[in-house]
């Protein structure tokens, strides 16, 4: 936790909003509070209402890009932390309150699809709206925008941009960085930024890149431009595979993806990790999944060669109907989350994530690094009923490795994050700078990879550093997110 800097008591910071924005958008509801100084990183915590962290001092609902102004102009006058938030599914602890006294500026209510140019293949909306909600209306126009993280029902495009998501279908339509046209940011000073949509320029360094990607530490967008794809779901097919080892599934995803293909869907399970999804069929095995999905040509030219590699490796192959239905059902909404709290609250045991990125070429050994750092020298190793990992994200020159790991609680709720989730999420990350790979593939650094923000860059952190002082002289804005405190 960092003492606040502001020149304001709290009660002086809620006069000064009330001649902002309206009595109403301004929430101090202490159940609310309590709920916006964390995000799931803490979701163990949270759901025995443990709250240890400073409690903002309110929630502005912004109505507008001028109210997101004025409020970033005012708490940049000031010294008030503030921390940007739309659809709350934060994992890495981006949207913790680690200041007294914050101002939590919320964008949900920037909701409004404001344009749909099939002319230009694009799509422009505030930074509220939510990916579920513009998907489906897409999708009557026979569109898509190809986005689709795991939390697609609940997500919104302020946080998808903001922290540089990316979602199950990449491998065709690539993550959010490759989808971003255009785009709108309010700066701390109040400034409001504009980058035109135009399919490609060279009109010097590519500056919407100081936004998407900034976690709300540099500052906040509030519209975003985003390319859409036909959809052609008609078409799609599936495969998927056992075979023996993560080596053999990571050579086959490898072969396709540096082959020119693009499947939209390229994933390799490992056993522990395939049991969760795939029980009634992985058989102990490593799972590999394919989905080919575009027009019917591209489909059925990736599938042919989907075939032609899997051919090179001993495996059984899989019904593709069995993969059509576990990918139906991948995405989280309010009632699988809900279903998580009750279990956590029932048996005491609960599930992480953490995923970083690494070269083709040492893939494998990362994977072993870790699972051998974590069964033989993690102090609460025989806690853990699940440790495993999969690739769902793969690229010409690497992979991604999406580590997952459930223990059983034995210890009291406060004393689970530093026992467990903080030292094993600390093993992965390090792990992966060790054979040069990145500390985080597309979650966002947020508050608990931080300390490692510097070493990720190493001298490139020169650059990092210069933009936050530039744009957020004052550091207000989600402070201990990106940069360490």
């Amino acid at each position: 936790m960092a003492k606040s800097h502001s020149t304001l008591i709290r009660a002086d910071i809620l006069t000064g909003l009330a001649d902002l924005v309206a009595a109403e958008q301004i929430v101090t509801d202490p159940e609310q509070l309590q709920q916006a100084s964390v995000d799931r990183f803490k979701k163990y915590q949270s759901v025995h209402g443990i709250y240890d962290g400073p409690l903002p001092a309110a929630i502005v609902n912004a109505r507008s890009t001028q109210d997101v102004s004025r409020v970033l102009a005012f708490a940049n006058a000031h010294g008030i932390n503030v921390v940007a938030r739309t659809g709350r599914t934060g994992t890495e602890g981006g949207l913790e309150t680690a200041v007294e006294d914050t101002i939590v500026l919320d964008g949900s209510g920037l909701d409004r699809i404001l344009a749909i140019d099939t002319d230009n293949m694009q799509v422009t909306v505030e930074c509220g709206v939510p990916l579920q909600l513009l998907e489906d209306r897409l999708r009557e126009q026979g569109l898509t925008t190809g986005h689709s993280p795991q939390s697609k029902p609940l997500a919104q495009y302020g946080g998808l941009v903001a922290t540089r998501s990316i979602g199950q279908l990449s491998t065709l339509y690539g993550a959010i960085e490759d989808m971003v046209v255009g785009l709108e940011a309010v700066f701390a000073d109040g400034t409001v930024t504009r980058i035109k949509n135009v399919p490609r320029r060279a009109a010097g360094p590519d500056i919407r890149h100081i936004v998407i990607g900034n976690e709300g530490a540099l500052c906040y967008l509030t519209e975003v431009t985003v390319k859409v794809f036909k959809y052609q779901p008609e078409n799609n097919e599936f495969h998927g595979f056992l075979v023996d080892d993560m080596a053999t599934g990571v050579a086959m995803i490898r072969e396709v993806v540096t082959g020119g293909y693009r499947p939209s869907v390229v994933r390799v399970y490992s056993p522990e990790d395939a049991r969760q999804h795939f029980d009634h069929f992985y058989q102990g095995k490593v799972v590999v999944v394919f989905v080919a999905e575009g027009p019917k040509g591209l489909v059925r030219a990736t599938s042919e060669e989907i075939t032609r590699v899997a051919a090179q490796y001993p495996h059984t192959a899989v019904d593709p109907g069995l993969i059509e239905e576990w990918f139906a059902n991948l995405n989280w909404g309010v009632e699988k989350i809900e279903a998580e709290k009750q279990h956590m609250l029932k048996e005491a045991e609960l599930g992480y994530t953490t995923e970083v990125s690494v070269d083709w070429s040492r893939t494998v050994e990362l994977y072993d690094n870790v699972m051998d750092r974590i069964r033989n020298h993690f102090p609460a190793a025989d806690d853990l009923v699940m440790l495993g990992a999969h690739s769902s994200h793969s690229y010409q020159t690497g992979t991604n490795l999406y580590f997952v790991y459930d223990y059983k609680i034995n210890c009291a709720p406060r004393e689970e994050i530093d026992k467990y989730h903080i030292p094993l999420n600390a093993i992965i990350v390090e792990e992966a700078l060790k054979v040069g790979g990145s500390i985080v593939h597309h979650h966002g650094i947020g508050k608990y990879r931080a300390p490692w923000t510097r070493q990720e860059h190493g001298s490139a952190y020169y650059l990092l550093a210069k933009l936050k002082e530039t744009f957020d002289p004052n550091g207000i804005m989600n402070k201990g997110t990106i940069f360490p405190i």
